[in-house]
């Protein structure tokens, strides 16, 4: 199919690896120019060159933490005009209720609800003027069914949620999309993370950790990185204009839920 999205412009956050760099993969396929963001410079260039050989797209870097006002300031200088955004940052850590501070919720909000916003608040505008936009944040399935232990998570991102669901409806009538992607496991290095606490945890080996997860997904399987990307670029496509406000599981049907 073709997304009808070549020679757009887009920025993909904390896309150097994971589900990122599956959105600026499947975005570059497409033949849209991207600028690409990540924390880490090393890996941030070597999958900006991935790209730029396989497609033959334009790609800007910009090394920053997109938490922060400071990292916000750079990626949005260079990001100035895109027609698609792409936001994602790396989830809080796990713990229970008892452990979290106030400083520890301040922290999740400021990574996965209010540095969202901030880049909607910057390039909404520019969008809404040449009629034509699409963002899509990458939450997680906690939104729609809590796992306990990313309580912080949970938080930040079920605000997000809200945001977005009143956001989005002020906006489609300029011809700009927002929606949420809700990722379950993938095959990332987050999923290795969980995996190895829980190993740890219970005194079991990665591969049986894992094998426990997988047995809980009614697919069978960890999701793929290249699926996750493909989703998020119809989102952006041309095709997606009647999609607005909406939260997309992705999950392997691990959330048991008829709506």
């Amino acid at each position: 199919m073709d997304l009808g999205i070549k020679g757009k412009r887009a920025l993909v956050c904390a896309s150097s690896k994971g589900l990122g760099f599956g959105c600026a993969e499947a975005l570059a396929e497409a033949g849209v120019d991207l600028v690409m963001n990540a924390r880490g410079a090393e890996a941030l260039e070597a999958a900006a060159a991935d790209l730029r050989a396989r497609f033959g797209v334009a790609i800007e870097t910009v090394a920053a933490d997109v938490t922060t006002p400071e990292g916000q300031a750079q990626v949005l200088k260079a990001a100035e005009g895109v027609d698609i955004l792409v936001t994602n940052a790396g989830g809080p850590p796990p713990g229970m209720w008892s452990d979290w501070d106030r400083d520890d919720f301040i922290k999740a909000l400021d990574a996965n609800m209010l540095a969202p916003i901030a880049l909607m608040k910057a390039l909404l505008p520019g969008m809404m003027e040449k009629g034509w936009g699409r963002v899509v944040n990458i939450t997680s399935q906690s939104v729609k069914a809590p796992i306990a232990v990313l309580g912080l998570s949970n938080s930040a991102r079920a605000g997000l949620t809200g945001y977005v669901a009143g956001t989005a409806r002020q906006v489609a009538g300029s011809g700009v999309t927002i929606n949420n992607l809700q990722p379950g496991i993938h095959a990332t290095d987050r999923a290795i993370s969980l995996d190895t606490g829980v190993a740890n945890q219970q005194g079991i080996s990665i591969e049986e950790a894992k094998a426990n997860r997988c047995a809980t997904i009614p697919a069978g399987r960890y999701g793929t990185s290249q699926e996750f990307g493909a989703t998020c670029a119809f989102l952006c496509s041309q095709h997606a204009g009647f999609i607005v406000g909406q939260n997309v599981l992705l999950d392997g049907g691990a959330v048991n839920s008829t709506m």
